[in-house]
């Protein structure tokens, strides 16, 4: 369902930011999301534990959070510039350094079954990368007529 909702997200925003400066997009999402989380926390009656976080754990949610901007702000300003089906993939390569991360920092182990994964999610988002993007229908284009008018049926046959 994440996989699915995310992908949602991305068709989404990539409508929301034709008209609208990326910074801005985010910035009308991040509103949402705060008030989205803040009210699951509420909700589930959570606002008194904020007072038993330590430290070290602040230090670390706010170093994801600062970075969780970053990676929207990035991928934001992606969508703006290029097509949804090749910016999302590329920027889902995240998965390959979660694996690498997760090892390193984490101390995980990955199995050759999770490491196959990540060297084909790496495969498929390089030929993602240099693959030729499709080209766009210009609306003159789209009857199937030459920019000219003319049509093939018309009335003086060329030699």
């Amino acid at each position: 369902m994440a996989a699915l909702v995310s992908a949602t997200v991305v068709t989404l925003s990539k409508f929301g930011v034709r008209n609208v400066p990326p910074s801005l997009a985010f910035a009308v999402q991040a509103v949402l999301i705060l008030i989205v989380s803040w009210g699951t926390v509420l909700w589930q009656g959570l606002l008194p534990d904020i007072g038993k976080i330590e430290r070290r754990d602040w230090g670390f949610l706010l170093a994801a959070g600062v970075l969780t901007a970053a990676s929207s702000l990035l991928s934001f300003r992606a969508l703006s510039m290029g097509d949804a089906s090749r910016v999302s993939p590329l920027t889902n390569v995240a998965l390959v350094f979660s694996v690498a991360l997760a090892a390193i920092f984490l101390k995980e182990k990955i199995t050759w079954q999770v490491m196959a994964g990540a060297v084909l999610m790496a495969g498929g988002a390089l030929l993602i990368a240099t693959a030729k993007p499709a080209e766009k229908v210009e609306a003159s284009k789209k009857n199937g007529r030459p920019e000219t008018g003319a049509t093939i049926y018309d009335a003086t046959p060329r030699a």
